[in-house]
């Protein structure tokens, strides 16, 4: 079988043998190596005051991932911004919401959560209409999406860029080495080319998980093998699997 060699672009799990990762290394022969393909930087507090973003004008603050949380808390601290005690939090999902406990005691705070998609939450905020919301971005494209949607509901709110996703340093990776490389963001796709700007794909696979990832792969002029979420494999493992069944079966018949 032609592909043993696979890249995966996040951490690697703090258990692997818990995963599904685990079950193809043993079901396929495979050596899977983890890395990290982006990074987050904060923004500075300079930054937003340059944007003329000031804590103290906002009754809510729409939160969409542990992320916005994490760099909400940390520009706060930098601009030396008390949270009042009666902030409301709208947050894209309960995880989310539950990741506050990090920071605030939960009980004691008006908290919001959506399903899981922000349309769900703009549903919950449109009954909070007279609120003032901040809304701390990153620079991904999904930020687009969400100002249209708070634009076209006619909420009173700001948005502000409060961290970015860079490419991560791979100079110690031998891409060479692999003959499948996996995505979770266009922002891994984008950090390849940056990273390796002479590699060519030829016949190494590469899946991405999204429709997002799968565009930037074939934007990037590169070949989609296999992605998710799809009806028969609703997880990135479970692609792999199916595309490395069906290699097999491929190779039998030769």
């Amino acid at each position: 079988m032609k592909y043993k060699n696979i890249l995966v672009s996040q951490p690697k799990p703090a258990d692997l043998s818990k995963t599904h990762y685990d079950d193809l290394i043993k079901k396929f022969g495979l050596k899977i190596d983890f890395e990290k393909f982006i990074k987050l930087e904060g923004v500075e507090a300079s930054e937003l005051r340059q944007d003329h973003v000031k804590l103290t004008d906002y009754t809510a603050i729409i939160l969409t991932s542990r992320n916005a949380v994490d760099h909400f808390f940390r520009i706060a601290k930098e601009m030396r911004y008390t949270v009042p005690d009666d902030l409301k939090y709208f947050c894209m999902n309960e995880a989310t919401a539950l990741y506050l406990q990090h920071y605030i005691q939960f009980r004691k705070r008006k908290i919001f959560y959506g399903s899981q998609t922000f349309a769900d939450l703009i549903e919950i905020m449109k009954k909070h209409k007279e609120e003032n919301y901040f809304l701390p971005t990153s620079n991904i494209i999904a930020t687009e999406d969400h100002v249209a949607m708070m634009e076209e509901a006619k909420f009173n709110f700001k948005h502000s860029m409060l961290f970015r996703t860079v490419p991560a340093d791979l100079s110690n990776v031998d891409i060479t080495k692999y003959d499948m490389l996996v995505f979770f963001s266009p922002a891994g796709i984008e950090s390849l080319k940056i990273n390796f700007p002479n590699f060519v794909q030829g016949e190494v696979a590469i899946g991405a998980l999204g429709t997002s990832t799968a565009k930037a792969v074939t934007d990037a002029g590169f070949t989609l093998s296999f992605s998710a979420p799809t009806k028969t494999a609703p997880s990135i493992t479970m692609a792999m699997e199916e595309f490395l069944d069906a290699e097999n079966k491929k190779a039998k018949k030769r």
